[in-house]
């Protein structure tokens, strides 16, 4: 029988608290006591009466993740076992061996090591099958448990082995060091004056990178300069307006956060000199610009400091701090809302006001402010931030989206790399025809399926025609129009060449020039930078947009 006072009172604490946060918002202290105490009463019972003997740590670790789970997706507890997530989060550092990793099928594989990093400096390279981590079996197990499998202190020594293709199985020892993720994983020239900075996230170290980065760029003559926060989930706050003091003048309000606690009501200024309050900036953003990149892209569109282009952004208007917890543990609390230069809130969804068991609904388009930026051009709240200059992106063909999806442009670009020592550098390396005929011969030797739009279409069409009797007036049409839209792998390969041997060359460069090579090979075929370059090419359009 259990009889472990700490984990008792966790469950019960934690339990409680869930059915005092669905009670009432405005629980008070003798509802929490009344819940705590009846969980503790349960907890007795379990302890005392269930049939099998209860585990503790599990229990609790659940009842505590359903309690945050009422709140909001980043009111999160980190147990001290997976307290390196929470330092990757912060840091962008974590022991391990410096590696992308991806499930596919029963087994993970190395998906791109990291450059310089002790995966890459052992020779492990992408495509390679994980068999097993220090002698434990890695079959059928879940991508985090490999992952975890992987990280450890620094200065550790584990066993992978792994099945090569070509190659068969081998062994291979790799020390773990402290692997730093950079927040700036490529800087770069696009052409004799524009610079391009690539910002991944909000670590501790952002801003000095960028600063860093910017001013590298200006020694090589950078006149004009795009920052590029796609995909960017965010961070520390502090790191954002940092990055914005880079381009705007020294006192300017950059956020102010509220939240139900009056310490938490804050200003967030700039405090040092800018860099550059002249230069022309263009910001990028999509829908996976989150948080501190859209604290940044949005003081810039307010104080009309550089353009936004792009999609709509993610709309997290949410800051989070990290409380110490005991036992080596840490809570991740929601304790206010930002607001951008203009007064603005850009929270797309309201998670505390829903019912039990429904999904987070968008604020209404009713309750949507408008607000003005600094030259007076409108800017509404509610809806993340939407860019100054939107652009258009085509969804991926059926096909594609399919052979991306089954891995077979990973696992061709890994057939590639062991079959070339070497390739030309990024940014001039193309497939020839020849190549490409072989990549089709492989994808057409593989058993998948998959359907257009078109065909989908039509079927629902037919549907409908036979329930309203016209179908057979019109049978011979619609099977003529279905053999031309039922796919064909052969013809769709030749369809979407383009597409498709852009992906597989950009795979196939990651594995000789890494996450550098991806990033200069990106601008061959990115929508995005054309439009800044485009926007940047004359400064009238550029003021036009700000409204100067």
């Amino acid at each position: 029988m259990i009889n472990n006072s700490f984990f008792r009172h966790l469950f019960a604490l934690a339990v409680a608290c869930v059915l005092s946060v669905q009670a009432s918002a405005q629980s008070n202290g003798f509802e929490v006591i009344k819940n705590m105490e009846l969980m503790d009463q349960i907890y007795q019972h379990l302890e005392m009466y269930y049939v099998d003997e209860p585990q503790a740590g599990k229990l609790g670790k659940t009842a505590i993740d359903a309690m945050l789970k009422e709140l909001d997706p980043y009111t999160v507890y980190y147990h001290e076992s997976n307290i390196e997530d929470y330092r990757l989060m912060t840091t962008g550092q974590y022991g391990g061996i410096g590696a992308l990793i991806r499930k596919i099928g029963d087994y993970t594989f190395i998906a791109e090591p990291y450059e310089g990093n002790p995966a890459q400096k052992a020779g492990l390279q992408a495509g390679d099958k994980i068999i097993s981590v220090d002698g434990k079996d890695m079959y059928k197990k879940e991508s985090d448990d490999v992952s975890s499998a992987l990280k450890g202190p620094k200065g550790t020594t584990i066993v992978i082995e792994v099945e090569r293709e070509n190659e068969g199985k081998k062994k291979i020892s790799v020390t773990r060091d402290e692997i730093k993720l950079p927040d700036v994983p490529y800087a770069g020239m696009v052409n004799s004056t524009v610079g391009y900075i690539k910002l991944n996230s909000f670590t501790q170290t952002a801003a000095s990178d960028v600063r860093a980065a910017f001013l590298d760029l200006k020694s090589q003559g950078m006149k004009e300069v795009i920052l590029d926060l796609r995909g960017n989930g965010g961070g520390l706050l502090i790191e954002a307006v940092k990055i914005v003091n880079l381009f705007v003048k020294k006192g300017e309000t950059i956020v102010t956060t509220k939240g139900r606690v009056a310490e938490e009501n804050r200003v967030y200024t700039t405090l040092e000199s800018p860099l550059d309050l002249e230069i022309p900036l263009t910001v990028l953003i999509d829908e996976g610009s989150a948080s501190a990149s859209e604290i940044v892209a949005g003081s810039i569109q307010d104080l009309d400091r550089g353009v936004v282009i792009g999609e709509t952004s993610y709309g997290k208007g949410l800051v989070q701090r990290t409380y110490d917890l005991k036992y080596g543990s840490k809570v991740k609390l929601t304790i206010a809302k930002y607001y951008t230069p203009s007064g603005r809130c850009v929270q797309r969804l309201e998670y505390y006001e829903k019912e039990d068991g429904e999904r987070p609904k968008e604020i209404a388009d009713s309750l949507l402010k408008v607000f003005k930026t600094k030259n007076g051009r409108d800017v509404i709240d509610g809806r993340g931030i939407e860019p100054d200059v939107k652009v258009e992106l085509e969804n991926l063909s059926r096909l594609t989206a399919t052979i991306y999806a089954n891995n077979l442009i990973f696992n061709y670009a890994t057939r590639y790399h062991n079959a070339h020592t070497s390739i030309a550098e990024a940014g001039k390396f193309a497939l020839t025809d020849a190549e490409y005929d072989a990549f089709k011969t492989y994808v057409l030797s593989e058993e998948f399926t998959y359907s257009t739009a078109s065909e989908e279409m039509l079927k629902k069409m037919k549907e409908t025609a036979e329930k309203e009797g016209f179908y057979e007036d019109s049978k011979a049409e619609y099977d003529a129009l279905m053999a031309r839209v039922v796919p064909s792998k052969e013809r769709d390969l030749e369809k979407f060449r383009s597409e498709i041997k852009y992906l597989l060359e950009n795979e196939i460069i990651s594995r000789y020039y890494y996450q550098k090579g991806r990033a200069i090979d990106a601008f061959r075929n990115d929508l995005y930078v054309e439009k800044a370059l485009e926007i940047l090419k004359t400064r009238s359009t550029y003021n036009t947009i700000l409204g100067i």
